[in-house]
């Protein structure tokens, strides 16, 4: 899978809700779609705002992400960022970030193969 994946911020539903904690007070919606279109499991997903020095904790916390699947997930961790860095690890190792998007304005994160 390496090297074969892309990224793509695009409009989509909800299946499941995971929030990281209470959230924002300016009424900003920062729930996205994570979306897997690779046929490798995601076995874990990191979300930090941009001015952390780390990644905040696993976001699946156990779970999986199988190929095909989606969660919603809620990012917003109440400090009223918009802005934030994600990364997905899956179970043969490879890792996709991304840096600086917005939550406020997109609404899925789709990590798919490209052949």
């Amino acid at each position: 899978m390496k090297n074969t994946l892309k990224l793509a911020a695009l409009v989509a539903s909800a299946l499941m809700t995971f929030t990281t904690s209470a959230g924002s007070d300016d009424g900003k919606d920062r729930r996205i779609d994570l979306v897997n279109d690779t046929n490798v499991t995601m076995t874990e997903f990191y979300a930090s705002n941009i001015d952390s020095d780390s990644w905040e904790e696993d976001i699946l916390d156990g779970s999986y992400l199988r190929p095909g699947k989606k969660f919603e997930i809620n990012i917003d961790d109440g400090t009223g960022y918009c802005l934030f860095d994600l990364k997905a690890v899956f179970a043969d190792g490879d890792v996709v970030t991304e840096n600086d998007f917005n939550v406020c304005v997109e609404v899925r994160w789709r990590i798919y193969n490209t052949n």
